[in-house]
């Protein structure tokens, strides 16, 4: 027999990386959004969870959803990855006198395309499970609701916004752990809402 006759099958030996992209990205925007909704100030626990778990995570997740092929995955975690390290570096960069802060208009066109962003990607969800079409969903209203504050300056938005951030970052944090639980048990335990 020839080679081409028996082709020989390369078993996908990469573990998941969504639950770690999902668990960095809502962890560190359940803790910005408890600061949104007025829980506390911004401060460095916030700073360094955007930089290393939602930053850094999420891109090394988005870099093994590359490997698996997953191109939704890679797209949404690199680039979320990015968001993070891009807030970060927006607050600090203004901070340590390295470039003027950003404006309050330059702000508001940051946020509004982050929304559009992810409103396009939620058309992309809804392959997927429901569980990820919550998670964009509420995550466009997210960028949207902080648009509106920031353009607006009314506090009230900002904190509506923070209370809607805390409900999409759990959110995201619950279809981590689905993922992570229903791989180990190889059963559904936590359901996802598959698409039909």
């Amino acid at each position: 027999m020839s080679p081409e006759q028996n082709p020989v099958v390369i078993k996908d030996a990469l573990a998941n990386p969504a639950p770690l992209g999902l668990f960095g990205f809502g962890m560190t925007t359940v803790l910005l959004n408890l600061h949104n909704a007025g829980f506390y100030e911004m401060n460095s626990m916030i700073l360094a969870m955007g930089l290393f778990y939602g930053g850094i995570a999420q891109i090394i997740a988005g870099i093994f959803e590359y490997k698996k092929n997953n191109t939704f995955g890679m797209t949404a975690f690199i680039s979320y990855g990015s968001f993070w390290l891009t807030l970060v570096g927006l607050i600090l960069m203004g901070k340590w006198g390295w470039i003027s802060a950003s404006a309050e208009p330059a702000m508001v066109a940051y946020l509004i395309l982050w929304g559009i962003f992810t409103l396009l990607l939620f058309f992309g969800t809804l392959k997927l499970n429901r569980a990820l079409q919550f998670v964009f969903a509420t995550l466009t209203i997210l960028f949207f609701l902080l648009a509106i504050g920031d353009a607006t300056k009314n506090p009230s938005i900002g904190h509506v916004a923070g209370y809607e951030g805390i409900v999409c970052g759990c959110s995201a944090l619950y279809a981590a752990t689905a993922a992570l639980i229903n791989e180990l048990y190889g059963k559904t335990v936590l359901p996802l809402g598959v698409v039909k």
